[in-house]
């Protein structure tokens, strides 16, 4: 405990000189305090544990140990978790003068879809028993959404309302930890999560925290987040743990990397181009984009960021031709959602734009916005939330926000949703 405190003293001190918002000139409210969740089990025990889909039919278990131990996962539909096991890889990483624990990674499958798997973790196995429920091969299928999630109080409200979802798989646009240069705020937030993220698959993109790059003394961006939330780039043709998409359910899904490069030139642009030529709208008739750095936006905070204006100038093409139905979006700390939008224009035949970034993080909420509202914007307000995305078929999904109030998720906004599959009107 000592050495986190003295570690995150003088990351602190990094922060101060690095403030990542500064140099857009947006005033932030004053931060809340963050929660610090310690490690209260024994060093050789797991902690932070986490899994992710990789393909359609296999699960990627990660977890952290203070001492080496083996990579290794026993699993199977019974709650003995003796019926098969698997063997991965085991990682760590410095930044500055932090040393991170034991980084685990395991593939476990192939798995059969919608079922409960029991699983533990090591070699001798641990005495803690987890389990997970995979994801439908077919619609339905819920997603929750929640972006710039963070971990104070806010962040244990909204994961307390995700919780009580009932949701397949959690998808987030970026911004996880607000660690902030304090690689033991990385461990705080794995803990934190835990309860949920090793029991459902979280998809992950990188946001601006998640840079953590600092001039001369740590030039690597994205190391924390590389080395703790590795999602399945391979498997669909990236060439970065930044960008990725994956199906499930009758769904594509594509997570775009805000801070990678991104211009028509870029190793992002061809693979999203590729990537989308791949499609099969029979097999995936729905087709989610998210990002960062919102693209459309009518709050006052990240106002004319070129993650977002020159990005969107980059991107917003390839979108809108291959008719993908709905962009999720962080970054800004509070809620939105456009009408249906392509060049800053209704357009019935462009993607629906939601800004998702009030999941609870330390910087509290964005609360200004432009006025008056324009014209594209159908819903706005700065409150803490989640969402949640069903899709039903191949046709019908339901979007719906969920803001925090006290011990309650409040619906707020919903909208039913028709995919481009079923719109003749804009058929490629």
């Amino acid at each position: 405990m000592l050495v986190q405190r003295m570690c995150m003293l003088g990351f602190l001190l990094i922060v101060g000189i690095f403030e990542i918002d500064a140099v857009y000139g947006y005033n932030r409210p004053p931060p809340r305090q963050n929660l610090f969740i310690p490690n209260a089990d024994h060093s050789d025990l797991p902690q932070q544990v986490h899994i992710s889909q990789v393909g359609e039919n296999k699960m990627r278990i990660s977890w952290i140990t203070d001492s080496p131990t083996s990579p290794k996962v026993s699993y199977g539909p019974s709650p003995s978790a003796n019926a098969l096991s698997a063997t991965g890889t085991t990682s760590s990483y410095r930044y500055l003068i932090y040393k991170s624990g034991q980084i685990h990674d395991v593939v476990i499958g192939p798995l059969n879809p919608n079922t409960v798997y029991y699983y533990r973790l090591g070699d001798p196995p641990s005495s803690e028993t987890y389990s997970f429920k995979t994801p439908p091969s077919q619609p339905p299928i819920k997603f929750a959404v929640v972006g710039d999630l963070g971990q104070t109080d806010w962040t244990t409200s909204t994961l307390q309302h995700v919780a009580k979802s009932n949701y397949d798989m959690l998808i987030l646009p970026g911004d996880l930890s607000y660690a902030d240069f304090i690689q033991p705020l990385w461990d705080s937030f794995g803990r934190l999560v835990e309860p949920l993220a090793s029991q459902r698959p979280w998809m992950v993109t990188q946001g601006n925290h998640e840079v953590e790059k600092i001039p001369i003394v740590h030039s690597e961006p994205f190391t924390a987040y590389n080395a703790r939330w590795r999602m399945p780039f391979e498997e669909s043709g990236s060439d970065s743990n930044l960008y990725y998409s994956f199906d499930v359910a009758g769904v594509h899904v594509i997570m775009l990397g805000s801070y990678a490069k991104f211009h028509p030139s870029s190793p992002q642009y061809n693979w999203l181009k590729s990537d989308l030529q791949k499609v099969n709208r029979g097999k995936t008739p729905w087709v989610l984009a998210l990002i960062h750095a919102p693209w459309y936006n009518s709050n006052t905070a990240h106002q004319g960021e070129p993650e977002s204006l020159e990005m969107k100038a980059s991107m917003e093409d390839l979108l809108f031709k291959a008719r993908v139905d709905v962009v999720f979006a962080g970054h800004v700390h509070a809620y939105e959602r456009f009408t249906r939008v392509y060049k800053d224009k209704a357009n019935n035949c462009g993607p629906v734009h939601i800004t998702i970034g009030d999941g609870g993080n330390r910087e509290g909420l964005a609360n200004k916005y432009i006025d008056p509202k324009p014209a594209i914007s159908m819903f706005r307000e700065a409150s803490f939330g989640h969402g949640t995305f069903e899709v039903f078929n191949a046709s019908h999904a339901r979007w719906t926000w969920h803001q925090n109030d006290n011990d309650e998720a409040v619906v707020s906004d919903s909208i039913w949703l028709t995919s481009f599959f079923s719109n003749p009107s804009c058929k490629q």
